[in-house]
């Protein structure tokens, strides 16, 4: 079984990923994907370079391209495992298409702010209302290269709201989990 993984910022993605790690899902990250090329190119980490770096390789090499990497990484192991993040359209049909489930993770705005602030990633020292431009930016996009979090939402198999405590998501994977039949 492989599982997408995407949502809003800060919805609990990575709470996600650990617990399904837990469970014997290997982790395959697009945030390292992408971090190897920046450092590839000699530029800074931070959420600027990591969406322009993204649109880039799918620029380059097709709007997949991020997810068709991690997908083929991920079947190759020949185990479960979670792709963490997908930010295209392209790529979530692409993964679909493949077999793939999609789960989307989203909670109120304030919530997953506190969440960022807590986790310390260098891509997360902003202030309130420029998180929420930064995800404006990547919410939505006609450009089949770009980010489009809420196109990639709407493809998803399952959605669930990160609002409770880390038992509550929890019990909504293993929901989630079941759902897939799996369990």
């Amino acid at each position: 079984m492989i599982i997408g993984i995407t949502g809003t910022l800060g919805a609990g993605k990575g709470a996600v990923v650990e617990y399904l790690s837990t469970k014997g899902f290997a982790h395959h990250s697009a945030r390292e994907l992408i971090t190897e090329e920046i450092l590839r190119r000699g530029e800074p980490v931070n959420r600027d370079t990591m969406t322009h770096t993204a649109n880039d390789m799918r620029r380059i090499h097709g709007p997949t391209y991020p997810q068709e990497q991690l997908f083929m990484r991920a079947a190759a192991q020949g185990k479960d495992a979670v792709v963490e993040s997908v930010r295209s359209v392209a790529g979530a049909k692409f993964m679909k298409e493949h077999g793939a489930y999609l789960l989307a993770v989203d909670a109120d705005p304030r919530l997953r702010y506190e969440r960022i602030g807590k986790r310390g990633s260098e891509t997360d020292q902003v202030d309130f209302d420029t998180f929420l431009a930064h995800e404006a930016r990547e919410m939505e996009s006609d450009d089949p290269h770009h980010q489009n979090i809420r196109g990639v939402m709407a493809l998803s198999d399952y959605t669930i709201e990160n609002d409770g405590t880390l038992e509550e998501l929890h019990r909504k994977v293993d929901d989630m989990l079941a759902a897939f039949g799996r369990k």
